[in-house]
């Protein structure tokens, strides 16, 4: 077999999505042996790890991954939901996909956001955007406390002056997530976005960030931005503040194209994106690395419908598709596109979302059949 492909359903309408994908990616004889592969909240509640070891040892031995969904919930609901087994024992709920994110270095999250034409869920026709959000890194790096230790209350105290207007708070009543933005961090992210522009023709790449309130992360990634920008002197760095740029987007989402930003605004931004193009259903993720990477629909795991095969698969699809780019399979990649594009212009073919009836299997079937 010429790729090892890790497929990780994971809760919910995970296994709906990845068994349409299987259905497509077959039909493109990609050479590849697919190794099945537990996560999600299931194995949180009877193992108390939703990334267990054995997943993680699959993934090393993987040219890549797809992914399915994962449930998450708040820390105390986490805790009850463990078996009584597992209870008091100091396990601590932690999203797998972040943890994954880090673990192998999975410093870009792509999420293209396009129009296709036919589709009676487009905003605008003609968008086609493209979120390049840094994926280890800000507030998702989970340096948080609560209640404040006492060490680190003292550290912020004597070397931050905002710290003053929580003078009267009790440590118990407070709680702090760190937002850590770091120089590689920045530079790496920013440079991937615009040799992705340069490569793809787009005619701009927009910084969203807020410097003038969050004065030193967003800051710091702005310097290197400009930095960065310099290497690539035919095509222009904008910057705009992430509260802005969500009112310019749905004012003109046609001025844009390649967007960098951080962590948290990147996972804001790119569900806005998402939506001006059909919603989550549509929405594709790549978190990639230089040497690994996981694509996976951005959608959550919807346990209402799951196994009910109701759901739209175009975003796993979509993510397939980036995929299939990454190991190098252009052709196929190409091809998967215009199928799926076929199908959503023909408009035959729609799941509840897109107002028709058609099921997961039926939405898979049909792109098969374009292929």
């Amino acid at each position: 077999m010429k790729y090892r492909i890790a497929l990780m359903p994971g809760d919910g309408i995970g296994k709906d999505v990845l068994d349409a994908a299987q259905i497509v990616l077959d039909k493109l004889a990609l050479d590849a042996e697919y190794l099945s592969a537990d996560i999600g909240w299931e194995f949180w509640r009877t193992e108390g790890d939703a990334l267990p070891q054995r997943t993680i040892e699959i993934l090393k031995r993987c040219d890549c991954s797809l992914f399915g969904a994962v449930t998450s919930k708040p820390k105390e609901e986490a805790a009850a939901e463990l078996h009584p087994d597992l209870q008091n024992k100091g396990l601590v709920y932690r999203s797998p996909i972040v943890r994954l994110r880090q673990m192998f270095d999975l410093y870009v999250n792509l999420r293209p956001c396009k129009a296709y034409p036919g589709s009676p869920l487009n905003y605008r026709e003609g968008i086609d955007l493209v979120v390049f959000r840094e994926n280890t890194e800000d507030l998702y790096a989970g340096v948080e406390f609560h209640p404040v230790p006492a060490a680190v209350r003292s550290a912020l105290e004597a070397n931050s002056p905002g710290m003053k207007a929580f003078q009267q708070v009790d440590s118990s009543d407070m709680a702090i997530s760190c937002r850590i933005i770091t120089r590689q961090g920045s530079q790496r992210i920013v440079r991937r976005s615009f040799e992705y522009a340069q490569q793809n023709g787009y005619k701009s790449v927009t910084l969203v960030e807020k410097p003038n309130v969050v004065r030193e992360t967003s800051g710091l990634i702005t310097r290197e931005a400009r930095k960065i920008a310099a290497e690539f002197p035919a095509i222009p760095l904008w910057e705009a503040n992430v509260d802005a740029m969500m009112m310019w987007l749905i004012k003109n989402p046609l001025d844009y194209g390649v967007m960098v930003t951080s962590n948290m605004f990147g996972d804001i931004l790119s569900d806005l994106a998402a939506q001006l193009v059909g919603g989550l259903g549509f929405a594709s993720s790549g978190n990639i690395g230089d040497r690994f990477a996981v694509f996976e629909p951005t959608h959550g795991s919807a346990p209402k419908y799951a196994g009910q095969y109701k759901v739209n698969p175009i975003a796993t699809f979509l993510a397939s598709r980036l995929m299939l780019d990454w190991l190098g399979e252009k052709e196929k990649a190409a091809a998967l596109e215009a199928a799926i594009a076929g199908v959503i212009a023909a408009g035959k073919v729609r799941t509840y979302d897109m107002g028709g009836p058609s099921s997961t299997l039926d939405m898979a079937r049909a792109v098969a059949e374009r292929l």
